[in-house]
């Protein structure tokens, strides 16, 4: 989202900006190939970079949870359940407890909340219905913050490189800031050849309103971030709030409460540490499941499973769906050199979702040949005893030779040489099957003759 504030920025009116805002469609958002990581992971990224954060430690359990309380020698905490998405603090625990991030006095306090956290599902806005279980939560020492600060880095397609976005609001969604009060946004890119200068850096601090000691300290965290942005890989670090603490002299200290970052997967070959802190409990397992064979696979919200080969015909055929009516189930594209084995992969991954009501492939045999498609459909169909309508559009390289595997497999389904109509037809039959499940009636599509 954070990129989708930044392009509302560039308008030039809070109407613009505030219809802006919803624009950003699942699949958009989804396409994103960023790994994320956990709050306490990255607060141990920020620690190795020297930059200053609150003493804690994270549990998997009630009792460790409590121990953690114990050893920070203070009487006021913060535990925070470790679920990957946004929102935690409005949210609520399918345990009946509201709020993912809690304020607690004691070290007994800390274990009852973490045994209302751990094991139990948070509900936020980024979840969904079902929401995210909570395997892990976060203690840490609560500190008294004098002000609050937004700080990110991310990178951004106009200025083709990095850019800082932040705002002397801290602590609220930034979405709303750009929304609201975009005036109070500040935005400087970087030259990604030269990086932060130490100028720029200062410049960004007094613009948030860092004055006195805290203005240095404020341009040295910026500086630190920047350089853990770039040495490893990192596509978003969001920082919110980031606070200025007040310290014992009377003095203030510049510090990171909160922590959010994205990784980009495409150097995954170079940034192995940090992709070992993958946590794929908190991901689609249908998406994890895609991503061991080399599948490109997003989870939507439709019914109509869609096997395609190329992300342009993948985006086409998705929209022809909309267009007859229908939603499509998901995006999966099975790229141009897949084999048949990955076929049959990705047929199974589509079939696991109780929502898909029809299954629609549409096939250009380009690098791709249709007749391996076919074998995987083939493969697929045998081996899940598929119970649902199968529209199959094939056309180019070696498609006579994939139409002559399926005819001689003995296997029905609708073979549809035009898009339009495959699409149309996908649409009818997901209808059909939708309406029997309402109606409590079972439709048996056997496609094995």
């Amino acid at each position: 989202m954070l990129a989708s504030t930044l392009r509302a920025v560039r308008g030039s009116s809070i109407a613009q900006l505030r219809a802006a805002q919803p624009r950003v469609s699942q699949l958009q958002h989804a396409q994103k190939r960023n790994l994320s990581i956990h709050e306490h992971l990255s607060m141990g990224l920020l620690q190795q970079y020297g930059v200053q954060v609150p003493r804690g430690a994270v549990a998997k359990t009630p009792k460790e949870a409590e121990k953690i309380a114990q050893d920070l020698g203070t009487e006021d905490f913060v535990i925070k359940a470790q679920v990957l998405a946004g929102g935690r603090g409005k949210g609520h625990f399918d345990s009946g407890l509201k709020g993912g991030v809690r304020l607690v006095y004691s070290p007994t306090e800390v274990k009852m909340f973490a045994e209302k956290m751990l094991g139990h599902n948070l509900i936020t806005k980024q979840t969904g219905a079902a929401g995210r279980q909570c395997n892990a939560v976060y203690v840490v020492e609560r500190l008294y913050v004098r002000r609050e600060y937004y700080f990110a880095i991310i990178q951004d397609r106009a200025t083709q490189g990095p850019v800082i976005v932040a705002s002397s609001q801290g602590g609220m969604d930034i979405e709303t800031v750009a929304a609201e009060t975009p005036e109070a946004l500040v935005t400087h890119p970087v030259d990604i050849n030269t990086g932060l200068k130490r100028e720029d850096a200062i410049n960004v601090a007094k613009k948030l309103g860092f004055t006195g000691n805290t203005l240095e300290q404020a341009a040295d965290t910026f500086e630190r971030l920047y350089k853990l942005f770039i040495e490893k890989d990192a596509t978003m670090i969001e920082i919110n709030p980031l606070a200025e603490v007040h310290i014992e002299d009377g003095e203030s200290k510049v510090m990171c409460m909160d922590a959010k970052f994205g990784f980009d997967d495409n150097a995954e070959f170079r940034q192995k540490d940090i992709f070992a802190l993958r946590d794929t409990t908190q991901e689609d397992p249908r998406e994890v499941a895609a991503a061991k064979w080399n599948l490109n696979y997003i989870g939507l919200d439709g019914s109509i499973g869609c096997l395609v080969n190329g992300a342009g015909l993948a985006m086409a055929t998705m929209d022809i769906i909309k267009l007859h009516g229908g939603e499509p189930a998901n995006f999966l594209d099975v790229g141009g050199g897949a084999q048949a084995d990955q076929v049959t992969e990705a047929f199974k991954i589509i079939s696991s979702d109780p929502r898909v009501s029809a299954i629609l492939v549409n096939i250009f045999g380009g690098i791709m040949r249709c007749d391996i498609i076919a074998q995987g459909i083939i493969s697929a169909v045998n081996q899940l005893g598929l119970n649902l309508p199968l529209i199959v559009r094939l056309q180019g390289t070696e498609v006579e030779a994939a139409k002559k595997l399926i005819k001689e497999s003995g296997l029905r389904m609708f073979s549809v040489d035009d898009l339009d109509i495959a699409a149309s037809k996908a649409v009818q039959m997901s209808n059909i099957v939708g309406m029997a499940r309402k109606a409590g009636v079972q439709v048996k599509f056997e496609l094995p003759i």
